[in-house]
Formats: C-alpha cells, structure tokens, sequence
C-alpha cells in the first residue's frame, strides 16, 4: 500500500489481487521485445519459451513484436543512466556506515558503494532525466500491447562453486539480471513463472511485465499459464553432492 514517507510510493487505490487473477485472458495483446530479450538464449531456454508463447497464445488475443526502449534495442540507453543513479543513491544511503565500520561491508560491494561518490550532481540528473525518458518511452510502448513477455533468465542458474571468486562472480551475476533488470528500473510490475526445465533438470522461467499499476493484470495472465501447464508442480533434481 500507499507509504507517505516513501517519495516513490503512488497514492493509489489497491485491489483485491486474489479476486483478480480469476479473470479472463482472451482480450490480452501480447508484446515480444525479441531484441535484447531474446537475444543469445541458451538452446533449452529457447525452446522452453517458443513452448510457452504457444500456450499463451491460445490463452490471449495477440501476440506481435515490440521495442519497449527509448532509442535502441541495445537498452544501453536505459543502463547508464540507471547504473549512475544507483551508484549515487547507494552512496549517499550508505556513506555514514561506510566511514564509520567499512569492514562490515564485503570488499566488493565495499567497491561499488564508494565509486558513488564519483557521480557529479550533473552526472545525477542527467542520469535523472535520461530514466525518466526511457520510462516514458517503454509506457507509450503500452498503447498496443498489454503486457510483455520474456525469458526471466537468458541462461541456467550457475552452480554456487561458479560464483566464489569475486573477480569472476560479477559478470555471471550480471548475466543473470540481464532480462530482469531492465524491467526493474523501467518501473514495471513483473512476475516469474515456472516454465519448464534444461535438460541437466535445471528450472526455466517465463517473464510477464505490464504498465505501471497493471499488477492484476500480470497476475491473471500468470494464473491463467500455470492452470494451462503444470511446471508449477514440478521440482527440480536436487543433487546433495
């Protein structure tokens, strides 16, 4: 719900989200953001979501290609902005506890909060205006489709012994944002679904991003998927070794 001492949060009403997944789904337009989204998947991933798109077709209205970015298909636009923003906002947030107990911290996020006090003001609201701007392009993006749909992640989950060495982690972390980043910062309510399974057993997920304020609506989408599948029910193999 609405919080007035938190300047991101909008004072609107909130609806019963149970009731609400019950609906219908025959009327929803469907955006595919292909580019970028859909990019280098891994070949399991691929078919999982070319599977799945054919059952939410069935399920929807429509389906047809979309470009939610304000000026390329790289989002590049989008990330460097964010990238700046964040990096300031995290500083600013975590400077007094920085200064005062620092080997609390791990040494690389230690790293990435302190390069925040590198951004200008005039970096700031650069990066301000530019997000603003990739926000506003991705709603117009919403006047012809009602939600979108990606893979959550363009790869399989890495194994923990992957992810040790800091010097290495950040790229494979990265990696796995790759497809839910940009709809975070975008602003856009955003669920995961099961949807299928690589063949070493590992899990698939289907993303389904709407508008701001389309919450609902991501979540009747959502429920209608896992009544048409059962990957909800099923688990992964979970090797003790």
């Amino acid at each position: 719900g609405y919080d007035p001492q938190d300047p991101g949060s909008t004072d609107v009403p909130v609806p019963d989200y149970a009731a609400a997944i019950e609906g219908a789904t025959a009327a929803l337009r469907l955006g595919i953001p292909r580019d970028y989204f859909y990019e280098n998947l891994h070949p399991d991933i691929q078919a999982a979501m070319e599977t799945a798109l054919g059952v939410l077709k069935k399920l929807t209205r429509s389906q047809r290609d979309v470009a939610p970015f304000a000026t390329d298909a790289s989002y590049a636009s989008v990330m460097e902005p964010y990238v700046a923003i964040l990096s300031a906002e995290a500083y600013e947030f975590h400077k007094e506890y920085v200064a005062k107990s620092p080997e609390l911290y791990q040494a690389a996020t230690l790293k990435r909060i302190r390069a925040g006090a590198d951004v200008s003001l005039s970096t700031y609201m650069q990066s301000r205006r530019r997000l603003d701007q990739a926000r506003h392009a991705a709603a117009r993006c919403f006047a012809d489709v009602d939600l979108l749909v990606t893979p959550t992640t363009p790869v399989p989950p890495f194994a923990l012994s992957e992810l040790g060495d800091p010097n290495t982690a950040r790229p494979l972390e990265l990696l796995m944002l790759h497809n839910t980043r940009p709809l975070n910062l975008l602003g856009l309510p955003t669920i995961s679904v099961p949807c299928g399974f690589t063949a070493e057993r590992l899990p698939i997920g289907l993303q389904i991003s709407g508008p701001p304020g389309s919450d609902a609506t991501v979540l009747r989408l959502a429920r209608a998927y896992e009544r048409a599948t059962a990957w909800h029910q099923s688990v992964p193999v979970m090797n003790a070794g």
